[in-house]
């Protein structure tokens, strides 16, 4: 298997390879599909080869060719690691979820003159892991797999060198292997997480984030905060889609100590498709993106549904939470006016230090902090009351934010008595 630095090993040690790294699974493999060959290789997961196949084997769809190691549960990786419409672009990369592990796949679509690959040869390349924070690490391997792949089928010497290299224990389908620790999405500070995924997004994924929703961030921050299960569609490419699925889970970090024991973890599932449906049944808060249409029909998998910028629920009493109010256009401001004054801030070389990532990730955490830290005070007073001026000290608007303040009070088990009236009922 590969190894891979694990995601409880310290930052400052995986960086650099350091020994502070713990060995995290990974395995290589690859993969065909669309009635053409796909080559896939899996870090913590496995490797797959592709080959050539007669005209009736070529109706099977997406299959697993080769992988390292051989004796691994790739079953589903074959739709994961190559999107639904993929055969459309010519190239791509997707972060998915494979049970207790993450992967990352390159895909590429390269024309041939071949009547049995109808035209075309399409090849994905991934890795799995426990983390998906380091998956970066090996992007431009894989992309560079891919193409090889493209160019000469069937050759997998630089990924089976790749896989000895990194071999590890990789955790099995039960999670039974005590080696790993569970993969927990949220962490008390968060800023150890972000670093990874942003090296691969050329303009930083948080500020493409930002200027694509612009005020709706607000929305999805608070719908994030209540743990949601929000799915975001997007023809392919799906990889800047990924980034989505990661910067709105960014939205709801929190670091104060001993809060929400027993609210539901919110996971990262990254990309998904109809192979997921029964899995996605049983999640009660996920965030994930997918590029099948079919997903917005189905009501019962999702809370909120995001199409572009469109953010939606077929949830009346979440209906509230889609208008943007005073204190929202308010915290949106402040936000660029700070993403303005560090821009100018590195233009005349006074920080060199900070980036928009940072601003991002601690505007938002200061924010939750503020709203909860002031929830727990109330909730220790004698008399546990909520008022309008709590409210806005929290950065909310008394009024627009009813709704989401009942929905946090609850979804936490935070005990107070809110006494801001009802707008509708005065």
């Amino acid at each position: 298997m590969l190894t891979l630095p694990g995601a409880a090993a310290p930052r400052s040690s995986a960086e650099n390879g350091a020994p502070g790294c713990q060995p995290v699974a990974a395995v290589p493999w690859d993969s065909r599909g669309l009635s053409k060959r796909h080559p896939f290789c899996a870090a913590t997961g496995r490797v797959w080869r592709s080959q050539a196949w007669d005209s009736p084997k070529a109706e099977r769809g997406n299959m697993v060719e080769w992988c390292l190691p051989q004796d691994i549960d790739l079953e589903g990786v074959e739709f994961k690691s190559m999107a639904s419409g993929s055969h459309k672009i010519q190239s791509d990369f997707i972060y998915f979820r494979k049970g207790l592990c993450f992967g990352l796949a390159c895909f590429a679509n390269m024309p041939v003159e071949s009547e049995l690959e109808r035209g075309a040869r399409m090849k994905s390349v991934g890795i799995l892991s426990p983390s998906y924070t380091l998956l970066y690490r090996y992007m431009h391997f894989l992309e560079n797999q891919v193409r090889h792949q493209l160019e000469m089928p069937g050759h997998y010497s630089h990924l089976e060198a790749f896989y000895d290299d990194k071999k590890g224990v990789l955790p099995d389908s039960k999670g039974t292997t005590t080696s790993q620790q569970p993969v927990h999405w949220l962490p008390s500070i968060h800023r150890y997480m972000y670093p990874e995924m942003k090296i691969t997004h050329p303009a930083g994924c948080m500020s493409q984030f930002i200027k694509f929703f612009g005020e709706q961030i607000l929305v999805l921050w608070k719908f994030a905060l209540l743990r949601k299960r929000i799915l975001i569609f997007s023809p392919p490419p799906v990889g800047v889609v990924c980034y989505r699925v990661y910067c709105c889970c960014c939205l709801a970090n929190v670091s104060l100590p001993g809060l929400g024991g027993t609210v539901p973890e919110s996971k990262p599932f990254f990309y998904v498709n109809v192979a997921d449906i029964e899995m996605l049944k049983t999640e009660v808060s996920y965030v994930a993106c997918t590029t099948e249409k079919i997903f917005e029909e189905k009501r019962n998998l999702y809370d909120v549904y995001v199409d572009n910028q469109n953010v939606k629920t077929h949830h009346e009493h979440l209906q509230p939470l889609l208008k943007i109010n005073s204190a929202d256009k308010e915290k949106y401001r402040r936000l660029n006016d700070q993403r303005q004054m560090l821009m100018y801030s590195q233009e005349v070389g006074e920080d060199c230090n900070s980036c928009e990532e940072d601003l991002f990730i601690l505007f938002f955490m200061e924010q939750n902090n503020r709203i909860f830290q002031t929830l727990m005070e109330v909730s220790a007073s004698q008399d546990k009351t909520l008022t309008a001026d709590h409210a806005r000290g929290m950065g909310l608007d008394p009024q627009g934010d009813r709704s989401f303040l009942m929905d946090l009070l609850e979804v936490y088990g935070i005990d107070v008595m809110l006494v801001i009236d009802n707008p509708c009922c005065t």
